[in-house]
């Protein structure tokens, strides 16, 4: 069983993915550390000097990697459902689960991080709740394509048993 975990920067997908791991026997991944590790670069350093078509297609030969390991966990990026048919590769991998969490709470997250986030590190905060109202409306469709959905009361440790349940 593969688990990708998809939804928008600071939903916490590498906080479930580590959470989650450990009561499945499961090991787990944080595809962008990932591809840091591959290229030898951060994901800044990436943008930076080869710019996002670069790390996108980093990202997608990392996926392809990863989606082929059996009881892993895959903590995506934000965009990593938008681009290359990733989706379709997950879906047709393993198990999907898109972590829905309100542009406020992914606000209030980011606001602390930003340096670490090329795509928003310049934003103030007003500009931040713009940014992610944007973004999410631009990657809605591709989230909606995922096997389960997690928002609210359902995302919680039972949540993501309720569904783990049903492919072990």
């Amino acid at each position: 069983m593969t688990l990708c975990l998809i939804g928008m920067m600071g939903s916490g997908k590498s906080y479930w993915a580590q959470k989650i791991s450990g009561g499945y026997g499961l090991d787990w991944a944080d595809l962008d550390a990932e591809v840091e590790k591959e290229t030898m670069l951060t994901i800044s350093e990436i943008f930076e000097t080869e710019g996002e078509a670069y790390f996108r297609q980093q990202e997608t030969a990392v996926l392809k990697k990863l989606s082929s390991i059996d009881n892993l966990i895959i903590a995506t990026g934000g965009g990593t459902p938008c681009f290359n048919n990733n989706m379709e590769l997950m879906n047709r991998s393993g198990i999907t689960i898109w972590i829905d969490e309100p542009v406020e709470v992914l606000a209030g997250r980011l606001e602390k991080e930003k340096a670490h986030r090329p795509l928003i590190k310049d934003l103030q905060q007003a500009e931040l709740h713009t940014f992610l109202s944007r973004k999410l409306a631009e990657r809605i469709s591709y989230y909606s394509l995922a096997k389960h959905h997690l928002k609210g009361e359902t995302l919680s440790e039972d949540g993501f048993a309720a569904i783990i349940k049903k492919y072990v």
